[in-house]
């Protein structure tokens, strides 16, 4: 195993939220905007683990929401390093629903965002 595999997989960053009445709409789902929030923030952990610089997220690429997330529902989110360049990073996350009371799990959202690393005038600065 390569050093940048081990530090991929050494930041990898797993995440659980209860969805409360709080965080849903009137549907009684969890809100979209919500989900992303909760998606960027573990994204944002990952990234930070893989390279131990300061980060930022430049963008967001395809959120794909498969199914609602009823509230009274478990989520786990995964964050995963996918791409690495010279100073930013992709991190992939999924999301999974499960039941409270069963053990019913599913994937329901997957999403992926890009950092950068930064120096302290904010300016890019290399990752590895």
């Amino acid at each position: 195993m390569t050093a940048i595999e081990k530090r991929i997989n050494n930041s990898e960053t797993r995440i659980f939220k209860a969805v409360f009445p709080n965080t849903t709409n009137h549907y009684d789902t969890l809100f979209g905007g919500t989900a992303l929030h909760m998606m960027d923030e573990a994204s944002f952990i990952c990234a930070t683990r893989f390279s131990r610089k300061k980060v930022v997220t430049i963008s967001t690429d395809q959120i794909d929401f498969k199914k609602p997330i009823p509230q009274g529902s478990i989520v786990e989110l995964v964050a995963r390093i996918s791409k690495v360049g010279t100073t930013s990073c992709t991190v992939e996350v999924t999301m999974f629903m499960e039941d409270m009371y069963s053990y019913v799990r599913e994937k329901v959202v997957t999403g992926n965002f890009t950092f950068v690393a930064v120096d302290d005038d904010k300016k890019p600065t290399p990752i590895h």
